[in-house]
């Protein structure tokens, strides 16, 4: 029994002078909202702030790719109280300062805010394919300093049958390369 009790001891205290102290050390990932609002071909532009929608296909690209390298992407039925208690919040093009100020508001670390907009292209030669573009600018934003740290752009393209398909793909082959850009800039501010 006494071996038992000893043994058990032992670990208990390997566990709180040994991995407890090196968990602490490991820095801890940023927190990250994205505010990108979504316009596909022929159809009306979208936010999930600025409606009931959840998030795009744009930002569920982009919020894979960040949860995939350990960033924290808070989702909207996180910060829904803080948009419906702030009408500002529910405008569909927000300001810089609206987006630090909501980021600020979650204590997110930083603000993804942009446009993303797919486009359409003549027909593929003897096909009725149709050549599709996806397009996205955005900032990348410190809600600490409240500062621009990147302006960001991508674009992606595809053929399809369907234009919608084909926007939503492009949009999402612009999301992927956006993502990149993002993980890029993150880790050259610190490693976060």
């Amino acid at each position: 029994m006494r071996k038992i009790v000893y043994v058990s001891l032992c670990i208990m205290l390997g566990y709180v002078f040994i991995l407890l102290p090196l968990k602490a050390a490991q820095p801890q990932k940023s927190k990250i909202i994205l505010l990108i609002s979504e316009q596909n071909i022929s159809g009306p532009q979208h936010a999930w702030w600025a409606s009931e929608i959840d998030l795009s296909a744009t930002e569920q690209t982009i919020a894979k790719k960040l949860i995939e390298e350990g960033y924290e992407v808070l989702e909207p039925s996180m910060l829904s109280k803080s948009v419906l208690k702030n009408k500002a919040f529910r405008l569909l093009n927000l300001s810089e300062g609206q987006a630090v100020k909501l980021g600020n508001l979650s204590k997110a670390d930083f603000v993804v805010a942009g446009k993303a907009v797919a486009s359409s292209g003549g027909h593929v030669p003897d096909s009725n394919m149709r050549s599709c573009f996806g397009n996205i600018t955005a900032k990348l934003i410190d809600t600490k300093s409240a500062k621009v740290i990147a302006y960001l752009d991508a674009a992606g393209t595809c053929v399809h049958l369907d234009l919608i398909t084909g926007g939503k793909e492009a949009l999402v082959s612009a999301s992927a390369d956006l993502a990149a850009k993002i993980i890029e800039v993150l880790k050259k501010e610190g490693g976060k």
